[in-house]
């Protein structure tokens, strides 16, 4: 390995590589293996979220050489991969194609977005690039509306101030899925850096701002369902935070939009940074990222915070519970706060044909599963990764309608003109919601127990366990490995009943033996579920130095007032199961 790694990283002391990281690489070649290894043991890879990695030199890092094959290898599969037949109108051959870029606040997201821009244009496609830092889901929404062939967007979302990404994206907005990934996957292999076509000309590039801005944000405030509650309530007391990142703009002025006059930010955290500088991570899913906003919240006796990460497609809410206390909710709480409002509005605005239908990820809680099905409304379960959901919303286009979806992960969608999680439009109809809720005289925390009366009380929890670098990569395989070989018999004292198996696409039915076959994509999940209504899902981080463990229970709520306790009989089961996985 080690030889290897020295012949890749001699490479890079080439005239093509620029003097700072011909030095890093002379450095480490000669001072420092270890660090050799890790930056050059592998080439970046896309997984769930793209192409993702610490900043650095070398082939397992975040760089303009990085970014410039991974867009090289994306420009000559688009060219391999867009027949002329499939071109719009006036595109007479690949060289017209068109491709946006958009990207966040991160650290040299500037630098790799001009980066992909002019190797874009070297190949003779037609870019739109952002003017400034918007959020992902505007760069799937401006796909869309220019009617291009791919997309890029350079971020590493919630992940620490080390990291930068690069998503690539498909001509429906939504990130690339099989078969497109793995053959982007094998171009950018095959491409070597002396292939890079890096400056293309300027007149190809074409910059955008704006003029999509509203656009983008006109067709949210389009999807309001109960505006007669917000213009009643249109002093309603936000909080909100971009925690240094892309929301910056866009969220305050959809709120705006919307009728919402009472909005607070935090004027430290406005300010675009990449080193976080207010936060130790600038991930809404950690409730330390929304400390400022909730002392503001406490100040002004505001009714509801939302926090979104860097690229705004995740969002973190927090809302007074029934004592007066501000509590954050987690992700499948979001998700079941926004589904169970807009089928409920869609229902009682005779919108509900029969033809509609939501989406969540295998791993989000299965209370948005009981919420369609009591309501009529199809649920599909897709892997992790929204990239899922925008699948189902592309196979079903034209037939049947999105409502919206959600996963765990703090991301979710309304309406079918973005293709990927959206914090902006999940803030606007948040803030909906908390309007709707003060309309009956109840606060957000006051729905969600409605919801758990009505249907059962869902609680999860997640645990990652970090395992950095080749050996922990290594390491997270044979734990993987372990479980699937001798899964557990028990959960919380609960007999396990059903092991699915998303590696092996097979889920059986330890009670009766008979298996099933899973009819989705493989990945390496495992799944558990109990007697009792338990599930526990386990995988491995598909961006980060991770594995995952999803924890799943419930119990139904006889009333409002019963909350207390089964909530503390909910913790106790979720830690039990949490030491038996220790």
């Amino acid at each position: 390995m080690l030889q290897e790694v020295q012949m890749k990283a001699t490479a890079w002391l080439s005239d093509i590589f620029d003097d700072e990281t011909r030095s890093k690489v002379k450095d480490m070649l000669e001072n420092n293996p270890t660090e050799l290894t890790e930056c050059f043991y592998r080439n970046l890879e896309f997984g769930t979220g793209g192409l993702r990695g610490l900043m650095g030199v070398g082939t397992n890092r975040m760089n303009i050489y990085t970014v410039g094959m991974a867009t090289q290898g994306l420009c000559n599969y688009l060219k391999k991969n867009v027949a002329p037949s499939a071109l719009s109108e006036g595109e007479e051959s690949s060289a017209q194609m068109k491709v946006a870029i958009a990207y966040d606040s991160r650290n040299n997201s500037r630098l790799f977005a001009e980066t992909a821009a002019g190797i874009f244009a070297a190949n003779g496609c037609k870019v739109y690039l952002f003017d400034a830092l918007r959020p992902t889901p505007e760069l799937s929404f401006a796909i869309r509306h220019f009617g291009c062939r791919s997309g890029v967007v350079i971020t590493a979302s919630h992940n620490p101030k080390e990291y930068s990404g690069y998503k690539a994206y498909w001509d429906d907005g939504a990130q690339v899925i099989p078969p497109h990934d793995k053959g982007i996957i094998d171009e950018v292999s095959r491409t070597a850096i002396e292939s890079v076509k890096f400056d293309g000309p300027k007149e190809l590039i074409h910059v955008i701002g704006s003029e999509i801005d509203d656009i983008y944000t006109d067709a949210i405030v389009g999807l309001t369902l109960t505006p007669d509650a917000i213009a009643r309530h249109s002093d309603l007391k936000i909080v909100f935070t971009p925690i240094h990142g892309a929301g910056v703009k866009l969220v305050p002025m959809t709120l705006k939009k919307k009728g919402f006059t009472n909005v607070y930010t935090i004027p430290e955290q406005d300010v675009p940074d990449g080193n976080f500088p207010t936060v130790k991570s600038p991930n809404p899913e950690e409730s330390a990222a929304l400390n400022l906003a909730m002392q503001k919240a406490k100040e002004i006796d505001a009714d509801i915070v939302m926090g979104t990460d860097p690229d705004a497609d995740r969002v973190g809410i927090a809302v007074k519970n029934g004592k007066g206390e501000w509590e954050i909710l987690n992700g499948n709480q979001g998700a079941a706060l926004l589904i169970y409002y807009l089928i409920k509005r869609w229902g009682e605005l005779g919108k509900l044909t029969g033809k509609e239908y939501i989406v969540k990820t295998i791993v989000t809680s299965e209370l948005l599963a009981e919420i369609a099905s009591k309501n009529n409304v199809p649920c599909y379960d897709v892997l992790t990764g929204f990239k899922w959901i925008a699948d189902i919303i592309r196979k079903n286009e034209g037939a049947t309608t999105f409502i919206g979806g959600g996963e765990e992960s703090y991301g979710y969608l309304c309406g079918d003109f973005v293709r990927d999680k959206d914090a902006v439009m999940s803030c606007a109809f948040f803030a909906e919601i908390a309007a709707w809720a003060k309309e009956q005289g109840k606060t957000m925390f006051d729905i969600l127990l409605d919801i758990y009366v009505g249907y059962n009380f869902y609680k999860e929890a997640g645990v990652s366990v970090v395992k950095t670098g080749k050996s922990g990569a290594e390491e997270i395989l044979a734990m993987m490995e372990g479980y699937r070989n001798n899964p557990p018999k028990t959960l919380a004292g609960s007999p396990v009943v059903k092991v699915m198996d998303y590696e092996m696409l097979v889920a059986a039915d330890l009670t009766t033996g008979e298996q099933e076959h899973i009819n989705l994509p493989q990945s390496d999940v495992l799944q558990f579920l109990t007697a009792d209504g338990t599930k526990v899902s386990i995988r491995p981080s598909g961006t980060e130095p991770k594995i995952k463990y999803y924890i799943s229970v419930k119990e139904p709520l006889p009333s409002v007032d019963d909350y207390a306790q089964v909530n503390r009989e909910l913790d106790d089961k979720i830690k039990e199961i949490v030491g038996e996985f220790r």
